[in-house]
């Protein structure tokens, strides 16, 4: 009996899913912001990538598929670095002492 490849691969989705869910919410406030760094700059890599992808093919076509989910992939991939710098600046202002009112 031979399992179909895509019940093996959603599996794994539903998994990682599940697995994710775990790993991110038991992150503690101090581990926030390295962490933050490390996936804006996983995004900076997925923005070179889909720079790469959104100018393949000729300069005939400019509406292919490959064209418009790189373009997707740029937009979707800075918001998520625009979304990760707001929230280290966030969690580092937790950390700055408070001036006194006098």
């Amino acid at each position: 009996m031979e399992i179909d490849p895509f019940i093996f691969r959603l599996s794994i989705f539903i998994l990682s899913i599940f697995i994710g869910y775990y790993v991110v919410w038991s992150v503690t406030p101090s581990l926030h912001t390295p962490l933050m760094s490390v996936t804006n700059a996983i995004s900076s890599v997925i923005i070179v990538g889909a720079i790469i992808a959104s100018l393949a093919g000729n300069s005939e076509t400019i509406f292919n598929s490959s064209n418009i989910f790189g373009f997707l992939a740029i937009v979707l991939a800075a918001v998520n670095i625009f979304g990760g710098f707001l929230v280290t600046q966030r969690m580092l202002a937790m950390y700055k002492k408070k001036k006194k009112d006098k």
